[in-house]
């Protein structure tokens, strides 16, 4: 059982937590909780650190611990290590997944949500989890959005970080023309927009762009896009937190292609 503060592991946990750099560096993400380790992929687990108190009240996360390698850690140990302020009593390090971005590209009418500069690790995970619900094929970044690998964007996912594929893209310009060598029709979700976002028809490839959580799409990406499109707003309200206002467009495509089906 590792009860050292000072132990080189556990530094090296804090390390991962904290700074996105160390992630890159060392291709691995940090998880905790049981769901988390449940749920992640056995073969991409590096590392399992857990509490005693945890592996004996735990049945479900106890049986798949028996076919993993794993260490134990005090309970202060593992406050220490940890990135939330009640821990559960697991924490993993898992190693980062790349997606085949072309294999998706090719798929017949897929679903994406293109993300600019997004800065909220929360609304991000958000999208990724409500993404997964309805049915998206994956998620592009700018590459000045928040790291998808930080821990509370990693939390807000429930999981779906594991299933979700997604990818930064260095060159906006570049990504919008492969979408639309491919097919796929762009909307930016911008207040200019002429139509409701309901009001246009979504059943074939589609991409949904959102801008940066204050200021909104730059404007050389959204002029970009096949078209603007807007949700309705009463009230004095000028517009919906970003993860909201995505959830209503992938939602509405959802609605509109099981329609079809």
């Amino acid at each position: 059982m590792i009860t050292a503060i000072n132990n080189s592991r556990v530094k090296k946990v804090v390390q991962l937590n904290q700074k996105a750099k160390a992630r890159k560096e060392e291709n691995v993400f940090v998880v905790e909780g049981c769901k988390m380790f449940l749920e992640a992929p056995a073969e991409r687990i590096r590392d399992i650190f857990v509490t005693e108190s945890f592996y004996y009240k735990n049945e479900a996360c106890r049986s798949k611990l028996e076919n993993c390698k794993y260490e134990f850690v005090s309970e202060e140990i593992l406050a220490k290590m940890s990135d939330t302020k009640t821990p559960q009593g697991i924490l993993c390090v898992v190693v980062q997944h790349t997606f085949d971005m072309q294999a998706i590209l090719e798929k017949p009418d897929p679903l994406f949500v293109i993300l600019e500069d997004l800065q909220d690790p929360g609304n991000l995970g958000t999208i990724i989890r409500t993404g997964e619900g309805a049915g998206i094929d994956g998620v592009f970044m700018s590459r000045n959005t928040v790291d998808i690998y930080n821990p509370k964007t990693i939390r807000a996912t429930m999981g779906s970080i594991y299933r979700v594929p997604f990818w930064y893209v260095e060159d906006m310009k570049s990504l919008f023309q492969q979408l639309h060598t491919h097919g796929i029709k762009t909307y930016a979700a911008h207040l200019k927009g002429e139509r409701y976002y309901d009001q246009n028809a979504f059943q074939q490839g589609t991409a949904f762009v959102i801008g940066n959580e204050g200021n909104g799409l730059q404007k050389e990406t959204a002029d970009m896009a096949s078209a603007y499109i807007k949700i309705p707003m009463e009230g004095q309200v000028e517009s919906l937190n970003a993860a909201i206002a995505t959830s209503l467009l992938m939602y509405e495509a959802r609605r509109q292609r099981a329609q079809i089906i």
